[in-house]
C-alpha cells in the first residue's frame, strides 16, 4: 500500500526541515523526486543522500516568487521526467507580529512567496496535469489559516489563502482527474522552531521548548516525519477519494484544545 511507484514528484522547499522529509518519505515509496529549492546547496544535498539510498532524485534552484522563472523550472522537470504526477507546495515562509507590528515590506514578503508563491507553481503543473490525464496537488498550509494563533498577522492570512487555492483547483480541475489537498500541520520540531526559541529566549531555551511542547494536547511537538507519512498517504493511489480537503497534523489543537 501507498506505493509511489512510477510518480514523478516535484517537491517545493524540499532542501530542509518538512519538506526533506517528504522528499525522503517518497522516495522511499518508490517515487522519482524533483526538489526545487531556493537554496541550491541545500537541495543538491537531499538529492544526492536519495540517489545513495538508491532512489532517484533531481534538485533544481528555484525562486517561487518569480513566475516565469518558476514555469520554466517546473516544464523543465515535465521535459527531463517525461511527466509530473504530484507537487508539494511546501516551501514557505514565517513571519512574527500582530496587525500593528507588521510592517508593509512584512506583508510583501510573505504574500510575495506563500501565497504569490504556491500559485506560481500551481499553474504550470496544473496545465501539465490536465495535458497528461490527471495528478496530485498538496499544499502545505496550517491550522493557522483555520483558527485564531497570537501574533501571526501575516502568516496566518497568507495560509488562509493557500485552502483557499487548494479548494479552488479541487473544484475547477476534478474532471480533469486532477486532486489536490492541503495538510495543515500544528507545531512542528523543525530548524525553524529551534532558531525562534534561540532568538527569542536564549537564557531559557529548554523552558520555552517543554512550554510549547505543551501548547498541543497530545503533549508534544510533532516531527517533519509526522507531516511525510499524511503526504504519502493524501498523494497515493488510496487517497483517490479524497479531493479538496485541509488534514489536520496538530496533535489535536484545532479541534481537542
Amino acid at each position: 500500500m501507498f506505493s509511489l511507484h512510477g510518480k514523478t514528484a516535484v517537491i517545493t522547499g524540499g532542501g530542509s526541515g518538512i519538506g526533506e522529509a517528504i522528499v525522503r518519505a517518497f522516495a522511499r515509496q518508490g517515487a522519482t523526486v524533483e526538489i526545487l529549492d531556493l537554496d541550491e546547496a541545500a537541495a543538491s544535498r537531499v538529492a544526492e543522500a536519495v540517489i545513495q539510498e538508491g532512489g532517484q532524485a533531481g534538485s533544481s534552484s528555484c525562486d517561487i516568487s518569480d513566475a516565469a522563472s518558476t514555469a520554466q523550472v517546473i516544464q523543465g522537470v515535465a521535459a527531463r521526467w517525461g511527466r509530473v504526477d504530484i507537487l508539494v507546495n511546501n516551501a514557505g515562509i514565517a513571519h512574527v507580529g500582530n496587525v500593528l507590528t507588521t510592517a508593509e515590506a512584512d506583508l510583501d514578503r510573505i504574500y510575495r512567496v506563500n501565497v504569490k508563491g504556491v500559485a506560481n507553481c500551481l499553474k504550470p503543473a496544473v496545465e501539465i496535469m490536465a495535458k497528461q490525464g490527471g495528478g496530485v496537488i498538496l499544499n502545505m498550509a496550517s491550522i493557522a489559516g483555520q483558527m485564531g494563533i497570537g501574533d501571526r498577522f501575516a502568516y496566518s492570512m497568507s495560509k488562509g489563502a493557500v485552502l483557499a487555492m487548494t479548494y479552488s483547483v479541487a473544484q475547477d480541475y476534478m474532471k480533469q482527474g486532477i486532486r489536490c489537498n492541503a495538510i495543515c500541520p500544528g507545531r512542528i520540531h523543525t530548524p525553524f522552531v529551534d532558531g525562534f526559541i534561540a532568538k527569542n529566549y536564549p537564557d531559557r531555551q529548554a523552558e520555552m521548548f517543554e512550554k510549547l511542547s505543551k501548547t498541543q494536547p497530545i503533549g508534544r511537538m510533532g516531527t517533519p516525519e509526522e507531516v511525510a507519512a499524511a503526504a504519502v498517504f493524501l498523494c497515493s493511489d488510496e487517497a483517490s477519494f479524497i479531493t479538496g480537503v485541509a488534514y489536520p497534523v496538530d496533535g489535536g489543537t484545532l479541534y481537542l484544545r
